[in-house]
């Protein structure tokens, strides 16, 4: 009995820990369904877990001071690295299209709009973050602070800060209710 409790253990351990792919990206919706995805350099990327942990949520989106929105996608499954993006627009009054092109730190530190993706194994392996020489944009096709739905398309290029090359993020879509 205790050989087949350590066997199932071990097949949970090591299904939890697999790689998962994302086939398709989510339609483009503006509904509040808490979808988010987009292409990193063509490939699919969006928001996954990698079995019962982390516990971290894996999408969230919230408003902020001087009506800005902060959003963030979280990507485990492929455990021990880890992936996440963040988008952080200020100034938000509404739909419309809000440009990412000015040099900036992250959150907390932020200073201007910015989109950014991280990839990591415990430590930061490397950073990409837009800059008014790597730009992008948000296009807020609904901002419901009534019903707290948030929903849009985004693009942009990221220059790394360690050395990598830059990324390219194209056919990115988030449609999310705001906590």
């Amino acid at each position: 009995m205790k050989k087949f409790f350590l066997l199932a253990a071990v097949a949970a351990l090591c299904l939890s820990a697999c790689k998962k792919e994302i086939s398709n990206l989510p339609d483009e919706t503006q509904t509040g369904a808490n979808t988010f995805g987009a292409k990193i350099n063509g490939e699919n990327w969006g928001p996954l877990k990698a079995g019962i942990l982390p516990t971290a949520p894996i999408l969230e989106a919230r408003f902020g001071v001087e009506n800005s929105v902060f959003i963030n996608a979280r990507n485990f499954s492929r455990t021990p690295l880890e992936t996440e993006m963040e988008i952080y627009l200020r100034n938000v009054t509404g739909p419309g299209t809000y440009r990412l092109d000015q040099a900036t730190d992250v959150y907390p530190n932020q200073s201007a709009a910015y989109a950014y993706y991280v990839r990591r194994k415990i430590q930061v392996e490397d950073e990409w973050i837009t800059s008014e020489k790597a730009t992008g944009e948000v296009v807020l096709t609904r901002y419901d602070t009534a019903s707290r739905v948030i929903a849009g398309t985004f693009h942009f290029t990221g220059n790394a800060r360690y050395g990598s090359a830059p990324i390219t993020v194209t056919d990115g879509r988030f449609d999310l209710k705001i906590q």
